[in-house]
């Protein structure tokens, strides 16, 4: 009698809702190259109206066998400046900001082609996690930072925005701690990271070894 009972039975209101979510998670997981882990997918779940707890979609991603992308780990890119006058750090691993262009964090990587290396340098909005200005190179040299600044405060500054009071952040590579490079906006702040230490500007490093786990790795190699 139990044993044809649980058969007839209707599936629970868990079942059914677990159903449904696990359709909508890999619908997620699959517009999104395959990459989102169980954090990212919920944070997409909650931005479009959907409530659930991390918790329910990491069980229901390990039921389905779906998981995100692992990332190496990479060279670093940054070649140390000599110890002169530098910035201090303004930062101190506090990446919070509460308004857009208060604190920007910068940073370089590079990439693998087939027709050799290009680096890439980009600039991140702490604020609404946006790239507001990057640039690449098949070389390693200031131009790249400084043209990816530039863009940023020329994209910011055409949208009407104040950046007198931002912050820039970044490690103490050499091409951040150029002459050049200190020709940003009148009113703007530099902040530079500690010697040897990543933590200080991992925001940027974290964003940099995503983009090439996700979009570099994951989809390439590139042709050029």
């Amino acid at each position: 009698m139990t044993y044809y009972a649980a058969k007839t039975r209707p599936a629970s209101a868990r079942t059914v809702r677990d159903i449904e979510l696990t359709a909508t998670i890999k619908q997620v997981h699959k517009e999104n190259y395959g990459v989102y882990g169980a954090r990212k997918i919920w944070h997409e779940l909650r931005r479009t109206g959907v409530p659930v707890a991390r918790c329910t979609v990491e069980r229901l991603m390990r039921a389905a066998g779906l998981r995100g992308l692992l990332r190496d780990k990479s060279p670093r890119t940054t070649r140390p400046a000599a110890e002169t006058d530098r910035p201090r750090d303004l930062v101190k691993r506090n990446f919070t900001a509460t308004r857009p262009n208060q604190l920007w964090v910068a940073d370089l990587t590079y990439v693998r082609t087939s027709v050799g290396w290009v680096y890439a340098a980009f600039v991140l909005d702490v604020y609404s996690r946006l790239i507001v200005g990057w640039q690449v190179s098949t070389s390693l040299y200031t131009d790249l930072a400084l043209d990816a600044l530039k863009t940023a405060v020329w994209r910011r500054e055409t949208q009407g925005s104040d950046l007198r009071r931002l912050v820039h952040h970044s490690d103490r590579g050499v091409q951040y701690r150029a002459i050049r490079y200190s020709q940003r906006p009148a009113g703007a702040v530099a902040s530079v990271g500690s010697k040897g230490d990543s933590y200080d500007n991992a925001m940027a490093e974290a964003f940099n070894s995503l983009f090439k786990a996700e979009l570099v790795r994951n989809k390439g190699p590139w042709r050029g």
